[in-house]
């Protein structure tokens, strides 16, 4: 696939405009080295708020006063509390109608839903949900004339090659997740072009407690059962959760980040040995030893899609999951700490030791 050059967002006269509009809007609020925010009140809809990092944004909105209203599939199997305030407006992402029902009367839209990372999933599961879907939420916020919207994109979008990578860095979606995600930012700058005022967001590795997709790194780390596939030397970069919100409510209340695209990293990036390394160290173990070759892995990775993916199977093993060993994910968040003041405070190996002693206190681990 080729590259995608720098975004171009919108028309500059246009943006223009929409930022003195916010600007104008703002409270007397100003950061030191950044333009002016106004505060977050009101009613918001969040999009995947039933999601890992949905339900810690839903969390920090209430903790701010706003309203949050949910979209959701299944109403009666969201796990809200009764007691949590949420208003959950039953409906389905790729249904027009639904999404201006949930948008109406909303004052900022947050869209995280998407299909993430299922080796279940067909292409078109993928386009529908992540494309057509972001479509219809950026298409009813435009209309309703919401103050803010902010799009949850990815940072894996950019060229792995390249570390850091900013956001001038070419856009190389290596899968079908990836070339949804490009998709949907596509459909997005349709409506900042026609006078959405908003935002995207590129986070990197997003980790914390509730997230269950590094248990099982955990655990073979904890048993010693964990082997590097490949030589360990690849970058990851993580970010907690909580950081990641906080980057995503500076977004939505900057007056200079309307029209603009930032990613939203943690402090630092590391290779996969120290990352492994760490890992141990937070659960008081020594560090594996032992490696596995890469070629017969990616082979038996895409043998093993290719037969489950027809019957809808989740397979064991496919290609977008042993991406973690093979592809660098290095980031710099100087443009959203620059133009928003976003400071992650989190460092890794204390985000790592917060999420083992979450899995310890819900007995997995």
């Amino acid at each position: 696939m080729s590259a995608v050059p720098r975004e171009a967002v919108g028309a500059p006269t246009a943006l223009g405009t929409l930022r003195e509009a916010v600007a104008t809007d703002a409270a007397d609020l100003e950061a030191p080295g950044v333009g002016p925010l106004f505060s977050l009140a009101g009613k918001a809809l969040v999009t995947g708020a039933a999601g890992f990092t949905g339900g810690y944004l839903v969390r920090a909105l209430q903790a701010r006063g706003m309203h949050v209203r949910a979209l959701v599939r299944e109403p009666g199997k969201v796990r809200f509390p009764a007691d949590s305030g949420v208003e959950l407006v039953g409906g389905d992402l790729t249904r027009p109608l639904d999404v201006q029902r949930a948008v109406a009367g909303c004052d900022f839209v947050f869209h995280l839903a998407a299909v993430h990372r299922d080796g279940k999933c067909g292409d078109a599961v993928y386009r529908s949900v992540n494309v057509d879907g972001t479509h219809y939420v950026a298409e009813a916020a435009a209309r309703a004339g919401v103050r803010r919207f902010v799009h949850c994109s990815t940072a894996a979008l950019h060229d792995s090659a390249v570390v850091p990578a900013d956001e001038s860095v070419a856009l190389l979606p290596e899968d079908v997740y990836e070339s949804s995600k490009l998709g949907a930012e596509e459909r997005v700058r349709e409506q900042f072009a026609r006078g959405l005022a908003g935002t995207i967001v590129r986070p990197v590795g997003i980790y914390g407690p509730g997230e269950m997709r590094f248990l099982k790194l955990f655990r073979s780390v904890k048993n010693g059962t964990f082997r590097m596939i490949g030589s360990g030397g690849t970058v990851q970069h993580l970010t907690f959760v909580d950081d990641v919100v906080e980057g995503i409510l500076l977004a939505a209340g900057s007056a200079a980040a309307v029209g603009q695209t930032y990613i939203l990293a943690g402090p630092r990036y590391t290779d996969l040995n120290e990352l492994v390394s760490a890992t141990a160290r937070v659960l008081g173990v020594g560090v594996p030893r032992g490696r596995i070759p890469l070629g017969p892995v990616m082979v038996a990775a895409r043998i093993t899609e290719s037969v489950c993916r027809p019957f809808g199977i989740d397979p064991p093993l496919y290609p977008r999951r042993v991406a973690f060993f093979t592809r660098n994910r290095g980031f710099s968040s100087e443009k959203a700490r620059r133009e928003l003041g976003y400071a992650p405070r989190v460092d890794l190996e204390e985000g790592l030791g917060r999420l083992a002693t979450w899995y310890r206190g819900i007995g997995v681990l």
